[in-house]
């Protein structure tokens, strides 16, 4: 009798042969793309967990579903020192990603044609595990969790993803209409890819299937349009999951919740007109909500933004106890150490705040690594020139405010000379609001505990 799952997986195998993914050009580097280093770089998830600096040199990274290589270049981009293992089920894919290792002379590249079930047969264990846009193509998403977990370091840190039921819901009708029709009976190629394009151009525009998942570039006969088309109205295996489900997978996995990647975009707070006025209803009960609560009741208020479920976790009870920031006291802010997040320690981006420091103008920080938040975040030229340090290396609070007493020594309404206090008041007032979106990233030289 054959296997369905195995079944499945062969035709999985066989579509990224034939189309292979993501369709990004040889060529192209990151270096460039904050954003995109931010979320891939270890120090982001370690810091959120353990509130600690981690040092990525010598560590090991296992890039599970590594399709085309792309991300694992990021990965190695992102976490400067590391080995970067990439693995996935498509020959077709892996051997394209050794192109691209080569290309870009990357030595701390491998790659594996394997399948995420068969991660053991490499006989390694991992700092880190990046499972991009796979989960939820498996036939079992709990047993490629409980795969990874095997192989994941007793502190490491798995990042991976599913896909949102709720809103990607039109994508799976649009995926069991063609289904109907009979072109993902076998692997989709040209042929299929075509009728769907022809299918979507043909009906009127208010047709709501058409309005909800269909955009003119998909149409075209591009690798990126062709590429479209196959990654949502012909995707084999794909399926949606809830917020209840996930941590349930994660459960089931023997795996902890750390945060959502984009964790800044999922603030239940952010959907109210006035955060600061709930209804009476709301103010009480928000504060004894778990995170999986907050995150469910996001998920049912405003699913629109969010395709993905994309979260980090790592083995029970591995967070290392830490006090927040917002509960330090002027003592321990004394003993505190400064360091940039890695990807804004670029000396790009340490000459454009020396040219707005030396106009007097805003310094637009978010414009590196984007926030959530409609409004940019802006530092003021006097605020923003405390920190030039920063791209020297870590500093202490201390050294950063005695720089603000230089740069502005009095009170610009009173003119009356600033204390010390009083400008380590203001400069960890400026660190606390960065801490929050990790623009800067806050040690204490011992943790509590």
């Amino acid at each position: 009798m054959v296997d369905p799952n195995s079944e499945l997986l062969d035709k999985i195998r066989q579509q990224f042969n034939s189309a292979p993914y993501p369709v990004n050009p040889l060529e192209e580097l990151p270096k460039d793309d904050t954003d995109l280093l931010f979320k891939h770089n270890q120090v982001t998830p370690y810091y959120l967990r353990n509130q600690r600096v981690l040092d990525t040199h010598g560590t090991v990274i296992l890039d599970a579903g590594c399709g085309t290589g792309y991300t694992s270049l990021v990965l190695a981009e992102a976490n400067p020192g590391a080995t970067i293992v990439g693995i996935d089920l498509s020959e077709e894919s892996i051997h394209l990603a050794q192109q691209r290792a080569q290309y870009h002379g990357r030595t701390n590249l491998e790659f594996h044609a394997l399948s995420i079930e068969d991660i053991p047969k490499l006989g390694r264990d991992f700092d880190y595990i990046n499972c991009d846009e796979v989960l939820y193509l498996l036939p079992d998403p709990i047993k490629g969790l409980q795969v990874m977990q095997s192989v994941l370091k007793p502190e490491g840190i798995l990042r991976a993803n599913l896909h949102s039921s709720l809103q990607r819901h039109p994508y799976y009708r649009s995926q069991k209409l063609f289904q109907l029709m009979g072109l993902l009976d076998a692997n989709p190629g040209d042929l299929e890819i075509e009728i769907v394009a022809e299918t979507m151009q043909a009906l009127k525009d208010t047709v709501d299937l058409k309005a909800r998942t269909w955009r003119p570039e998909f149409g075209e006969n591009t690798p990126q349009g062709r590429s479209k088309i196959l990654s949502n109205h012909l995707l084999l295996g794909d399926k949606g999951f809830t917020i209840a489900e996930l941590f349930a997978a994660l459960r089931a996995a023997d795996l902890e919740f750390i945060s959502m990647v984009n964790w800044r975009s999922w603030e239940l707070l952010d959907l109210f007109k006035d955060p600061e006025n709930l209804p009476v209803f709301w103010a009480m009960s928000l504060p004894d909500l778990s995170v999986e609560q907050q995150l469910q009741i996001f998920e049912l208020l405003h699913p629109v933004g969010h395709r993905l479920l994309d979260f980090w976790c790592g083995h029970p009870d591995q967070a290392k106890p830490y006090l927040p920031v917002a509960e330090w006291s002027d003592l321990e802010w004394q003993r505190t150490t400064v360091q940039l997040h890695p990807q804004l320690q670029r000396s790009e981006i340490k000459d454009v705040l020396c040219q707005k420091v030396t106009d007097y103008d805003l310094f637009e920080i978010s414009h590196f690594i984007s926030t959530p938040a409609q409004s940019p975040v802006l530092l003021k030229s006097t605020l923003a020139a405390c920190l030039l340090p920063l791209w020297e290396g870590p500093q202490s609070v201390q050294v950063l405010s005695q720089r603000l007493l230089q740069i502005s020594p009095v009170n610009p309404a009173t003119l009356e000379p600033l204390s010390p206090h009083q400008a380590r008041e203001i400069l960890t007032e400026l660190l606390q609001s960065l801490e929050v979106f990790l623009y800067v990233l806050l040690e204490l030289p011992s943790h509590p505990g």
